[in-house]
């Protein structure tokens, strides 16, 4: 399904004015461009998505969140930051990660309504609905190129509080429907209900891509 209910942000405006306002210091700067760039280099088509998996969390660590935050896989979920520096503290952020030449389980701009996407949404009630998780923040898809970053504001208001979603979900957890498996959640459950969406789903696109050329250059 080609969504258009969507809407799209670039980084600028999706960042709060707040963080606009604050000026990193020029080795920041230089230290996450230089880790940025790792990042790219050492994308290789011929690895695993477990591999590329390793390099988003790397870059991660890194970068803003270093030691601050624990990041980590977390049952079938690719990878989760918790609120602080342990795993026993709650899940803040959810990234479900692929492979560079994954392009049929990657959304696009045009169409989330992929495996990638159920994926993510299928670990979102794990934790918002099982676990009673109200500290999530954000979502994320990417293959190290492309970003898709959803607020758990757009997750809560189309997911979370769709009566019929969450029916639908307690019945697949408790095995009262005729499938059981992760493919029966996102093909008959995940899949139908995002085509039947009739408002927009509001997230931020990037893709690393656009920044390579200035990042080398500079």
């Amino acid at each position: 399904m080609l969504m258009t209910n969507k809407f799209i942000l670039t980084p600028r405006k999706a960042l709060k004015k707040a963080y606009l306002k604050i000026k990193p210091h020029r080795d920041e700067i230089e230290d996450f461009k230089k880790y940025l760039l790792q990042l790219i280099d050492n994308i290789n088509e011929a690895e695993s998505e477990e591999h590329h998996k390793n390099l988003v969390r790397d870059f991660l660590k890194a970068t803003y969140y270093k030691q601050d935050y624990f990041i980590n896989t977390k049952d079938r979920k690719d990878m989760v930051i918790h609120k602080g520096k342990t795993a026993d503290t709650p899940v803040t952020v959810i990234i479900e990660t692929k492979k560079p030449t994954n392009k049929y389980e990657m959304p696009t701009k045009d169409d989330l309504n992929v495996k990638a996407f159920h994926e993510l949404l299928l670990y979102y009630l794990d934790e918002r609905v099982d676990l009673n998780n109200n500290n999530i923040t954000h979502l994320i898809i990417s293959n190290i190129n492309e970003w898709f970053i959803f607020d758990s504001h757009v997750f809560e208001k189309h997911f979370y509080h769709s009566k019929s979603l969450l029916t639908k979900y307690r019945e697949f957890k408790n095995k009262q429907l005729t499938g059981t498996t992760t493919d029966f959640f996102y093909n008959d459950i995940a899949k139908v209900f995002i085509a039947g969406l009739t408002e927009e789903l509001e997230f931020t696109y990037f893709s690393l891509k656009d920044y390579e050329k200035p990042l080398r250059n500079n």
